[in-house]
C-alpha cells in the first residue's frame, strides 16, 4: 500500500495572508451589495484573531461550588496576629493577589511542606529557617502571593524570596529569617518580585487585627470560595483561640496535599510541642485528602502561636489543655482540608472512603487511596453511576492483601457485594438513587484485620478539563 502523502505544515504567517485575503474578499461582496455578510466577515476576524493567538475576549461566568459552605465563618480575634491584603498585579491587574500577616513578639512557628523533589524556592526557604533555633523573642511575619508559584525558577527563585523577606524584614523591623514566604500559582515562571515589594509599605500601613478574611481571599488561585475555620475552647485562666484560611483547589494529593494553609492561635506553646502536635493531626486531615493525585511544588502549612492568651502556658502534650489544643488544632485542619475537597475543580460531589478491616494500616491507606484516585470511580460518581464493579477493580490495583470472597462493599448504608459476588438484596434502582446525593460514602470491609482508613476525595467532571487544559492563558 503506498503511503500517505506527508502533509506540509501551513506557518502562522501563511495562515494569516490566507486569512486576510478571504475577509479583504467578504469585505468586497458585503459592499457590493451581492448578499448580507455581516455575519461573516465577524466570524472570520475571529477566527483571524485565533490564528495568532488572540482569541476574541469572552468573559467567563464566575462559578462557585455547588459543594460550598453557606458562609464564610465569623472570625474570633487572635491576639497579636495582624492581617493585610492587596494588589500587586502579580499575574493579573488589579486582582488582589498578595497577603501579609505580622505575628507579635514571643510567636513561635511550626510548619509542615510538600515533600516533592521539585520543591518551590519559598518552601525550600521555609524549612531552611524552621531548621535554625527559633528566637521568640522577635516578631515575625508571613507574605503570601497568588499568581506566580516561584518553582523551578533557579537560582532567580531564591532572590526573588530573599527579595520579597528582606523588604518585609524592613518594613516591619524584623529579622529576615523571622519572614516566611509562599507562592502559588503557575509554575516555570520567574517571580516578578518587584511588583510585590512595591506595595509592602501599603501592606504595612494597612495590616488590621480583623482582616484574616480578606487575607483568605487574597491568596486563591482556581479557588471557587476563600476558605476559613475557627475554633475556641476555655484553657487554664482563659480562652483560647484558632483561626485558620486555606487555598486550594487543584493539584491536590500528598504528601502534603496542595494547599496554602495558615493557622493562627494565640495559645503559648513553644516551638517544638507546636511542631509534634501539628505532625500529629497531619495524617487524618491533609495527608487524607485527593482531587487528582497530583502532588504540589508548592504546599505549605504553617502554624503560628502568638502566645498572647491569659491562658496558662501548654507545656505538656497530655495535659488537659494540651490535648483540648490538639483536639481544637485537628478540628480546623479538617474542616480546611475537607474544604479543599468541596472545592475540587470541577467537583460536585464529596466523597468519603472508608476503608475497614485491613491486614496492615499501610494496606488500608493504599486501598483508600486507589479509590479515591481512581478516574473511572471518579467519573462514574459524577454521573451517578452505581458501578460497584470499579470500586473492586481499585482495591484489585492497590497492591494491599485483599481476599475476593471476604471483601464487602457498601454504597452509604447499602450493601452491593459480599463474598465474592454481588450481595443477593441487591438493588440497583436503590442504589442509582443514593448517587444522586452530593455527600457519598464508599465503605471497602476487606476482612482480614483491624487496619482502618478514611480519606475524602470529589467525583471527575469535564469541568476539571475545562479549568486546566488552558490554566495559564
Amino acid at each position: 500500500m503506498a503511503k500517505a502523502e506527508k502533509k506540509v505544515k501551513i506557518s502562522d504567517a501563511e495562515k494569516l495572508k490566507k486569512l486576510k485575503k478571504k475577509l479583504k474578499k467578504l469585505q468586497e461582496t458585503s459592499e457590493s451589495g451581492a448578499a448580507p455578510t455581516e455575519t461573516r466577515v465577524e466570524a472570520a476576524t475571529r477566527a483571524l484573531a485565533q490564528t495568532v493567538g488572540k482569541p476574541a475576549p469572552q468573559k467567563k461566568e464566575k462559578l462557585v461550588s455547588p459543594l460550598a459552605p453557606e458562609e464564610f465563618p465569623e472570625f474570633p480575634l487572635v491576639a497579636g496576629a495582624e492581617f493585610a491584603s492587596g494588589a500587586a498585579g502579580v499575574k493579573y491587574q488589579g486582582r488582589t493577589d498578595v497577603m501579609l500577616v505580622r505575628l507579635a513578639r514571643g510567636t513561635a512557628i511550626a510548619g509542615a511542606f510538600t515533600r516533592s523533589s521539585t520543591r518551590a524556592a519559598s518552601i525550600l526557604d521555609c524549612q531552611a529557617k524552621l531548621a535554625l533555633k527559633q528566637d521568640v523573642g522577635q516578631g515575625a511575619a508571613i507574605i503570601v502571593n497568588s499568581g506566580n508559584a516561584n518553582a523551578f525558577t533557579g537560582r532567580n527563585g531564591q532572590e526573588a524570596v530573599d527579595k520579597v523577606t528582606g523588604s518585609v524584614a524592613s518594613a516591619l523591623s524584623i529579622p529576615r529569617d523571622r519572614v516566611f514566604s509562599s507562592s502559588t500559582g503557575v509554575i516555570g515562571e520567574p517571580l516578578p518580585a518587584d511588583r510585590i515589594t512595591a506595595v509592602i509599605s501599603e501592606l504595612a500601613n494597612g495590616l488590621s487585627a480583623d482582616g484574616a478574611a480578606e487575607a483568605a481571599r487574597a491568596i486563591m488561585t482556581t479557588d471557587t470560595f476563600p476558605k476559613g475555620a475557627t475554633a475556641s475552647f476555655e484553657g487554664e485562666g482563659g480562652k483560647i483561640n484558632i483561626v485558620g484560611i486555606a487555598k486550594g483547589s487543584g493539584m491536590i494529593a500528598p504528601d502534603m496535599a496542595t494547599m496554602l494553609v495558615y493557622i493562627f492561635t494565640d495559645a503559648k506553646i513553644a516551638p517544638a510541642l507546636l511542631q509534634r502536635m501539628l505532625n500529629g493531626q497531619l495524617a487524618s486531615t491533609f495527608n487524607a485528602i485527593t482531587v487528582d493525585s497530583d502532588t504540589s511544588t508548592s504546599d505549605a502549612l504553617i502554624v503560628a502561636a502568638t502566645g498572647k492568651s491569659a491562658a496558662t502556658p501548654i507545656t505538656e502534650l497530655r495535659s488537659a489543655t494540651g490535648r483540648a489544643f490538639t483536639k481544637a488544632l485537628g478540628e480546623v485542619m479538617l474542616d480546611l482540608a475537607q474544604q479543599v475537597v468541596k472545592d475540587g475543580e470541577g467537583a460536585t460531589k464529596f466523597v468519603e472512603v472508608r476503608v475497614t478491616r485491613a491486614a496492615t494500616p499501610e494496606d488500608a491507606h493504599r486501598v483508600a487511596m486507589a479509590i479515591a484516585n481512581s478516574p473511572l470511580v471518579k467519573t462514574a460518581i459524577a454521573g451517578e453511576d452505581a458501578n460497584w464493579g470499579r470500586v473492586v477493580m481499585a482495591v484489585g490495583k492497590s497492591g494491599a492483601v485483599a481476599d475476593r470472597d471476604k471483601l464487602t462493599i457498601r454504597f452509604g448504608d447499602l450493601v452491593l457485594a459480599e463474598n465474592g459476588w454481588r450481595a443477593p438484596a441487591y438493588d440497583e434502582d436503590k442504589a442509582s438513587a443514593y448517587m444522586q446525593r452530593d455527600h457519598l460514602v464508599i465503605g471497602v470491609d476487606l476482612g482480614l484485620g483491624r487496619a482502618k482508613r478514611t480519606v475524602w476525595t470529589c467525583d471527575l467532571t469535564h469541568r476539571y478539563i475545562d479549568i486546566n487544559a488552558d490554566y495559564r492563558s
